[in-house]
């Protein structure tokens, strides 16, 4: 249903800034939210049906539950600001040049994090990915098979945007960036699992990628083909890097019980799963 909604939207979109219909040109923006935020409005939408106006309500209800340890606070802001960091390093030691740095500011992107978080389209992804698909996913499959599988869909309901001219990723490699964002959202399954479900880190964390990535760029200019491996050195990098964290949460993920919200260390028990949904160790 969210493909069915968004990838009509995104190619109107892609076609209407390839100068298609000069005369509907100003659909374009609507276009384009209607599409970001067909995750969420599907999974609203899903929930009402199933569970009625409480099911939504304690779904909304995790876009505010800001009560969790401050390390995942950092972990959130921060991560993709270090995998981009360790790239710089690993680029300088592999090729004894530093590869080309982003131009922003490092006060700039953290403004920049909190505004998107607060008024930019994460809840219409977060909303539909972590808080609807990724419970539900993970009570057939668990957290670490469902992060992958949920990862590699996200992936491919941007691909008309790989299409799109005046995007960051038209052009560019699909596969490459395929890999990149299944780790990503290894990595955010991790955050979600230790947080009891809160959407606002989730928002927060996939926010802070938005504005970090950046930091060290990975587009090869003039890109044309979508579908092949063909990249720059700074994205095999960044693939190389987020899948080694990635691995290690996966290893977690599969072998340790999940500790309720990691606000009681020591104390063992099974996540809080979404409503209707049932839970499960991470061992299951």
């Amino acid at each position: 249903m969210t493909f069915a909604v968004t990838w009509p939207c995104f190619i109107a979109f892609a076609a209407l800034s390839a100068g298609a219909a000069p005369a509907l040109a100003g659909l374009r923006t609507p276009l384009l939210f209607l599409g970001i935020f067909a995750p969420s409005l599907v999974a609203l939408s899903l929930t009402a049906q199933a569970e009625g106006r409480a099911g939504v309500f304690a779904l909304l209800r995790r876009l505010v539950q800001w009560r969790v340890r401050g390390r995942w606070y950092v972990f959130a802001v921060a991560y993709m600001a270090a995998i981009k960091l360790a790239v710089a390093l690993l680029h300088r030691a592999l090729t004894g040049a530093w590869p080309r740095f982003g131009n922003d500011a490092w006060y700039v992107i953290i403004v920049a994090t909190v505004a998107s978080t607060i008024v930019g389209g994460q809840a219409g992804e977060e909303i539909g990915w972590r808080g609807y698909a990724l419970p539900r996913l993970a009570s057939h499959f668990g957290y670490a098979r469902a992060s992958v599988l949920l990862g590699v869909i996200w992936a491919l309901w941007h691909l008309p945007l790989f299409f799109t001219v005046g995007a960051d990723t038209y052009g560019q490699s699909f596969l490459v960036y395929t890999l990149q964002v299944t780790a990503l959202s290894v990595a955010l399954a991790w955050l979600y699992e230790h947080t009891n479900g809160s959407l606002l880190l989730t928002m927060l964390m996939h926010s802070a990628v938005n504005q970090s990535i950046g930091i060290v760029p990975s587009a090869v200019p003039g890109a044309m083909n979508p579908f092949t491996l063909s990249s720059s050195v700074a994205a095999w990098l960044t693939v190389v890097v987020l899948w080694i964290c990635a691995g290690y949460f996966l290893i977690r993920m599969n072998s340790e019980v999940i500790v309720h919200g990691d606000e009681s260390p020591g104390e063992h028990t099974t996540l809080d799963a979404a409503p209707g949904v049932r839970g499960r160790t991470r061992g299951d």
